[in-house]
């Protein structure tokens, strides 16, 4: 259970903290902050501290841009590595309008709002582990990133192959002091690149966790001297950077995704749920994997999943059952990566796999072969579709879809697609090294 304000007031007083950061996230899943000075605390506490929302990507406009961040007492949290004359604690916010309403447009009430429609379905709590992998680049003698990595490591190797290991420890440490608990870390497949995972928790709360780990992770490397980056594909002929989505639906202490008699131990539910995913993954495309550069991912060729199906045993396909029981019987969509807004991701995921549940859909067969060496004309034969092949098609997707549609709510989905229909016009129309080197001296 979170603190009280007398807690949060006592805590403060003994970790010598003088500023708190109020913290939320913007549309496009960027980290925003308002610092307040500690006596601003109080007023904070209140629910009283007002920002202007038409500064941020994506909220609102001049005319209707007074805002007010409600602190969730639950995600109070001191920085360890802040400095000992004074320390910065933060919560993560809630966005209200000035008339006590929740704002429409806050990524985090979104994903609260689609978990009240999982609750009148009768369940209790959405479980979400999350992978988040990254790079580990070195920064110039100006601080600002290259392309140069600091390792040749590769799957799970140790020093000295992974230099990035010490930046790992530590970063693995510092998420351990700020109450992490941290189930695994290793190096991934391709050089300089890494993967760290923490335990799986309720949706609200693993989507605050993605957001803080990826504060840590950025500010960690730079005390190496290392720039971290969550880049879907920094790098072309190596693997990109994903987020697979571990997730089941628990009702009070049972989890709903297993049946011990059922076919590989999975209930009605769950298959359901996969069907769900299935129906809406062209869809929800757009926003689990919400950049230009995501769509350079998902190809053929780097374990990256970009054929819609699923199976208990394949790693080709989008959707995998990984082969723990029990409670830890769940569902891995294996497309999404560490770009996403993890509220917004979550929301459509969770829709996607609801539908599937309330319209009792059904599964198709598992493909339990490599897709990734069956031609177009099998793939057909097998159902199964190609995810988009770039943002633009997502998008056009997307908009088609009312369940996806009706999961981001209207003033989400609206400034959404804005925002990424002027991402891609503005990648559309400009000219890029690749063609320069290929077209400049031939044509």
């Amino acid at each position: 259970m979170g603190l009280t304000r007398e807690e949060i007031k006592q805590k403060v007083q003994e970790e010598n903290v003088k500023f708190i950061r109020l913290q939320f996230t913007d549309l496009l899943g960027t980290i925003k902050n308002v610092e307040i000075p500690l006596s601003q605390l109080d007023k904070a506490l209140d629910n009283e501290m007002a920002f202007d929302g038409s500064s941020i990507e994506g909220f609102v406009r001049i005319e209707e841009s007074d805002m007010k961040l409600y602190p969730d007492l639950d995600t109070f949290l001191v920085f360890p590595w802040t400095s000992e004359k004074g320390k910065v604690a933060r919560f993560i916010c809630d966005i209200y309008m000035p008339d006590g309403t929740p704002f429409e447009g806050c990524p985090r009430y979104n994903l609260k709002r689609n978990l009240k429609k999982m609750e009148e379905l009768g369940f209790s709590a959405f479980n979400l582990g999350t992978e988040p992998e990254f790079f580990l680049f070195k920064l110039d003698a100006q601080g600002e990133p290259t392309l140069e990595l600091n390792d040749k490591g590769g799957y799970f190797d140790l020093a000295p192959t992974d230099l990035g290991e010490n930046c790992r420890r530590d970063i693995v440490l510092e998420l351990e002091g700020m109450g992490f608990e941290v189930e695994a870390s290793h190096h991934e497949v391709a050089p300089g690149q890494h993967e760290i995972d923490f335990k799986y928790a309720d949706a609200v709360k693993h989507a605050d966790d993605i957001q803080t780990f990826k504060l840590v992770v950025k500010t960690i490397a730079r005390q190496h001297g290392l720039h971290a980056t969550f880049m879907p594909k920094p790098l072309f002929g190596v693997n990109g950077s994903g987020m697979h989505c571990n997730m089941s639906l628990f009702k009070g202490k049972t989890n709903t995704f297993l049946d011990e008699n059922g076919p590989l131990q999975l209930s009605e539910t769950a298959y359901q749920f996969i069907a769900g995913i299935i129906k809406h993954a062209l869809s929800f495309t757009a926003v689990t994997n919400p950049t230009v550069n995501s769509y350079k991912r998902l190809v053929p060729g780097y374990e990256a999943p970009c054929y819609v199906a699923w199976s208990g045993t394949n790693r080709s396909p989008l959707i995998r059952v990984p082969a723990s029981r029990g409670l830890s019987t769940r569902i891995e969509v294996r497309s999404v990566d560490p770009a996403a807004n993890p509220y917004l991701a979550m929301s459509v995921l969770l829709a996607a796999g609801l539908d599937g549940i309330e319209n009792k859909l059904e599964a198709p067969k598992a493909v339990d072969r490599n897709i990734y060496i069956m031609d177009k004309e099998e793939r057909e034969a097998n159902g199964v579709a190609d995810l988009p092949a770039t943002l633009y098609d997502a998008i056009q997707t997307l908009k088609s879809d009312e369940i996806m549609v009706n999961a981001l709510g209207e003033h989400i989905f609206e400034h959404f697609v804005e925002a990424k229909e002027i991402e891609w016009d503005m990648f559309r129309t400009q000219v890029h090294p690749w063609e320069r080197e290929q077209y400049l001296s031939q044509y």
